[in-house]
């Protein structure tokens, strides 16, 4: 259904995109647009029980802003940086990636991609990146050069479309770039041109999957090389495939055992995977959220804006740190007392002020233990104003856990918790006052016992022993497990099993861009003894993800197979 949306949007007026952008995007879209049989699937019936259990569903997804931002600094390199803000996605069974699969695209938009491309173009082309990024000279700056615009446009048409283009779409872009040089009397800015459109093209935008036939199974499909490399980099990099990818799809390695491990051990030896990394666990946090969160300047004055983005890169900093450069395991990532620190967090954390971003370990002594005491959990779910129990709870048993929890009903009495003169002093009598609602209670009883735990620590994440002069009762139960204080829930959720399901849960629908229902049990299952197997390290579970069957084997519709061979009609 995105592609629809996408090519929709064709009445859109040409008043913003220069003639050689315009002329470009109506070849792609007239392209995407007609029938093609090329990639079609057959489909006689649904898939049997025995395929799809171990096999995921065909995606056309929208690449995100940081996907898009990754791959144009390995194509042209980190100098080529648009200021690129894509529109928000939707939250789908909890990761923003499988919200990528539904998004519609609307004309402003699309505006939006345009103008993206004209200045990534505009950068490449210009006088002082063309002699790095541009591999041939032509023969007049002022006329066309067909033979150079050649040798530039299939070089990067196979890094952006993720596959080399067949000989007749790339002659088109180079009669785009000649038209545009001898019309302007500029060989660059008629090159540009035909990059801008490229960059503007859907099958550029979109993740597009085609697929064949799977000679190892009768009657299944797979993702074909090129579509099984785009998924794998996308998943392990956050960004389209390099150029060792591409050439192992080429040659049909990546449909063997042998070839893929090879190529996904290398993905994981890359420092690379520190983006991809960083961006499924700013997904699978909602770290997205930061973008509008704020505190009460008169409660929290050292809660800035820094403050915001410094939490947010701390946790990621800790999680890079603890679970790909020391490859700890995955629970201990709510224990450790490792982590780093800013200025701007040093002030919440009372600790001496450091000079940039520095290692930093707690003392055994402090409260201070795992993500769930970091200014990104505590700040981030809380009010502008005060803490919230339910709030954290709430965020830990649906980020962590994988344990939706229901919505309060619309008639709910917040009084007791809301009203500043209350007569009860902390949060803890507060919520008990809550609980004698019994509309409140059966949700209230997940997720403030946990909640509570985390009262120590005020809206903005400051230790503190009492709340409004009176001491606070900080201890919880888990799931039939009792603490006493934050480093007794801590130690709780480290051993609670549902803890490691839901990164497994997590890790593969993010990787295959959909949710992982009750189709995917027994692939679920499989990954969950893997990765208790190899002590519940995140490198291990990202290769097994990547390279098991249902990765790459796919679950086809008559739906998925027609909006998807409708993208995909024109590279090869």
């Amino acid at each position: 259904m995105l592609l629809r949306h996408f090519l929709s949007r064709t009445f859109l007026s040409q008043s913003f995109i220069s003639a050689g952008a315009a002329t470009a995007m109506a070849l792609a879209l007239a392209s995407c647009s007609q029938p093609s049989t090329e990639g079609r699937v057959a489909v006689t019936g649904p898939a049997a029980p025995s395929i799809s259990s171990v096999s995921s569903e065909r995606r056309l997804r929208l690449m995100t802003s940081a996907q898009y931002l990754n791959t144009l600094a390995y194509v042209f390199g980190p100098n080529v940086r648009p200021d690129a803000r894509f529109a928000p996605l939707q939250r789908t069974d909890g990761l923003l990636s499988v919200g990528t699969s539904i998004a519609g695209v609307t004309a402003g938009q699309m505006e939006v991609y345009q103008k993206t491309a004209a200045s990534v173009a505009a950068q490449v082309v210009n006088a002082e990146n063309r002699k790095f990024l541009i591999p041939c000279a032509p023969k007049s700056e002022t006329a066309r050069d067909d033979e150079c615009a050649r040798v530039f446009l299939k070089k990067v048409s196979r890094l952006l479309y993720r596959r080399p283009l067949d000989d007749k779409r790339l002659d088109e872009w180079v009669a785009q770039a000649g038209a545009g040089a001898e019309r302007l009397k500029d060989f660059y800015t008629g090159l540009g041109s035909a990059l801008e459109g490229m960059l503007f093209n859907p099958q550029v935008l979109l993740i597009s999957e085609r697929l064949e036939a799977d000679p190892k199974t009768p009657g299944a499909m797979r993702l074909d090389s090129y579509a099984l490399a785009a998924r794998l980099s996308f998943f392990l990099w956050d960004a389209a495939p390099d150029d060792l990818l591409l050439k192992a799809a080429e040659k049909g390695e990546l449909q063997t055992e042998k070839g893929l491990a090879a190529s996904v051990d290398r993905m994981l030896a890359s420092s690379r995977l520190e983006f991809g990394v960083r961006a499924f666990f700013d997904d699978m946090l909602q770290f997205d959220l930061f973008d509008t969160l704020a505190k009460d300047g008169s409660i929290y004055p050292n809660f800035t804006a820094t403050t915001v983005l410094d939490a947010r890169e701390q946790t990621l900093r800790t999680i890079v740190d603890q679970l790909i450069i020391k490859k700890r395991d995955y629970r201990d990532l709510f224990t450790t007392r490792e982590t780093f620190l800013s200025p701007s967090l040093a002030a919440l954390y009372r600790i001496p002020t450091t000079g940039g971003w520095v290692p930093y370990e707690f003392p055994a002594d402090n409260p201070r233990m795992g993500m769930l005491t970091q200014i990104s959990f505590l700040a981030g779910h809380a009010h502008p104003g005060r803490s919230s129990a339910t709030l954290r709870g709430k965020a830990l048993r649906e980020l962590l856990l994988c344990q939706p929890v229901p919505r309060p009903p619309a008639n709910v009495d917040f009084s007791a918790v809301e009203n500043p003169k209350s007569t009860h002093r902390t949060a803890r009598d507060r919520v008990t006052a809550h609980l004698s609602n019994p509309v409140c209670a059966g949700c209230h009883k997940i997720t403030d016992p946990i909640g509570l735990a985390l009262e120590n620590f005020d809206g903005a994440g400051r230790y503190r022993t009492t709340e409004r002069g009176s001491p606070i009762d900080a201890s919880g139960n888990l799931d039939g497990k009792a603490f006493t204080d934050v480093t007794g829930l801590a130690a709780a959720l480290h051993d609670h099993p549902a803890l490691t399901t839901c990164v497994v849960k997590r890790a593969y629908a993010y990787g295959t861009g959909g949710p992982a229902d009750a189709n995917n049990r027994a692939t679920l299952e499989s990954l969950d003894k893997s990765f208790a197997a190899g002590g519940y390290r995140i490198p291990g579970l990202l290769r097994a993800v990547a390279t098991s069957k249902a990765f790459s084997q796919i679950t086809t519709t008559p739906t998925a197979t027609a909006d998807a061979s409708a993208a995909g009609g024109v590279a090869k």
